[in-house]
């Protein structure tokens, strides 16, 4: 017994996640990471994957 509210907390965190918008500035990123700027700007397979996921 006892494991009712840590599984609605588990199901709370887990909706919370699935839900909430995680908007990603892939720029910034670039930025803090120092990736090479002459790099072109055409997005990656897995870039464009992700871009229809939204």
């Amino acid at each position: 017994m006892g494991r009712g509210r840590a599984k609605a907390k588990q199901t709370k965190v887990a909706r919370q996640l699935k839900y909430t918008n995680h908007h990603i500035d892939y720029d910034r990123l670039r930025e803090e990471l120092g990736a090479d700027p002459r790099r072109e700007d055409s997005p990656t397979p897995s870039e464009q994957e992700s871009e229809r996921g939204r």
